[in-house]
């Protein structure tokens, strides 16, 4: 059984379309970034994934046993007294072992703010945290709305190796909302055009070239990320299904720490 399976969901609210019959599927070790406009339902079918929103229809399987989740934003009241080390612990349900929390804090560059009160993180310190918080459960499925949301550049590279790290390292499934489209042609395994409905879908290579998706994007952005091609020794089909050399074509290229894709 798949992590998560979303079959024919529909959401509406106030009247208005938000999801129609969108079908996705996240597998173990495997990372599926959605992307869109703004208003496209991006958070809202991750809401409806984790179980936080109820779809008007369709079906929703998790096979996932432990869920990670790091929303686009937290706010926390400004007046309440939580530290750092108290709101991770309140991640999981028994007391860390010694050293745990520090030693996850420190996987997402976050070491130093374990002492500090929540209030008092920079929006980038705490999406960090936020990560931390959802790693510290050792899910097999992590949920990620713009995980990266507020980190400078070079922190958010940091931040997306070590996500895809989980995914090839510890067979981790990965659901993820981006706005960075270069970002997910590097390290995704398939791509999810949203805009309520899914316009296209599969391997990066396939669907930026796909005519919604430049209608979306526009030829511009498109031209932006034919950096990304490059050869493997192996093909993909029109699904992003690896496909054998005889079938896909493509040079041999063995994937190592300089390639960012699996």
């Amino acid at each position: 059984m798949s992590l998560l399976n979303l079959s024919g969901v529909r959401l509406s609210h106030g009247g208005h379309l938000v999801l129609d019959r969108v079908d996705l599927t996240v597998d173990a070790g495997r990372i599926i970034t959605v992307v869109g406009p703004n208003g496209a339902g991006k958070s809202s079918l991750l809401k409806v994934a984790l179980g936080l929103l109820r779809p008007d229809a369709g079906t929703v399987e998790r096979g996932a046993k432990v869920i990670g989740y790091v929303p686009q934003r937290l706010d926390i009241g400004r007046l309440l007294p939580l530290s750092v080390r108290r709101f991770l612990a309140m991640a999981v349900a028994e007391r860390p072992p010694a050293g745990r929390l520090e030693e996850t804090l420190d996987l997402v560059g976050a070491g130093h703010v374990l002492g500090r009160q929540v209030v008092d993180l920079s929006g980038g310190e705490m999406q960090r945290v936020l990560l931390a918080r959802a790693l510290l459960r050792r899910p097999d499925l992590l949920v990620l709305d713009e995980p990266v949301g507020g980190v400078d550049v070079a922190g958010q590279a940091e931040l997306y190796d070590l996500i895809t790290g989980q995914a090839r390292e510890h067979g981790v499934g990965v659901l993820m909302v981006s706005h960075d489209l270069h970002v997910v042609m590097a390290a995704t395994d398939h791509v999810v055009c949203l805009n309520r409905h899914v316009c296209c879908a599969g391997h990066p290579e396939t669907v930026s070239r796909h005519p919604e998706y430049l209608a979306l994007f526009g030829p511009r952005v498109a031209a932006s990320l034919a950096i990304y091609t490059h050869a493997h020794d192996h093909g993909h089909g029109a699904d992003g299904s690896v496909l054998p050399l005889a079938e896909g074509g493509g040079e041999p290229h063995t994937h190592g720490p300089g390639c960012r894709h699996g």
